[in-house]
Order: C-alpha cells, then sequence, then structure tokens
C-alpha cells in the first residue's frame, strides 16, 4: 500500500511520461492485481484533475457572466443618469 500512494503522489506531481514509467517498474516488482489497482487509481486521478478543470471552467464563465452582467448595469444606470 505505500509503494501505491506513493504512485498516487507521483500522479499528482509529475509528468505523465514519468507515471507511465513508474507504473512500468511497479510491472516488473509487484503483482499483477496491485498494477491494476495502481492504473485504476492513477486514471482516477486523470478523473480528479479533469472534473476539477471543469469545475474552474465553470467558475471562470460564471465570473466573466456576472462582471457583463454589472457593467451592463452600470452602463444602463449611466445611460438614465444622462438622458434625466
Amino acid at each position: 500500500m505505500v509503494i501505491v500512494v506513493v504512485v498516487v503522489v507521483k500522479v499528482v506531481v509529475v509528468l505523465a511520461a514519468e507515471v507511465v514509467v513508474v507504473v512500468v517498474v511497479k510491472v516488473k516488482i509487484v503483482l499483477a492485481a496491485e498494477v491494476v489497482v495502481v492504473v485504476v487509481v492513477r486514471v482516477g486521478e486523470v478523473v480528479i484533475v479533469v472534473l476539477v478543470l471543469i469545475i474552474i471552467a465553470v467558475v471562470v464563465v460564471v465570473v466573466v457572466v456576472v462582471v457583463v452582467v454589472v457593467v451592463v448595469v452600470v452602463v444602463i444606470v449611466i445611460v438614465e443618469e444622462v438622458l434625466e
């Protein structure tokens, strides 16, 4: 389990190529079942990263929409003030 945890940490902090190298090394030194677990965990980490990126994108879109709405409201208020 310690080795698996180390691999998960490496998934988070290193390039994909290095992670693949680590997994290949594990194939030589551990049981196949453990390798499957590592690969599944690695895929899970990738899914988590993708979800985080999607969440960030949604937040950015929401912020942009809010900014646009605020700008439109400010412009409308200014125009109303000028017309009065």
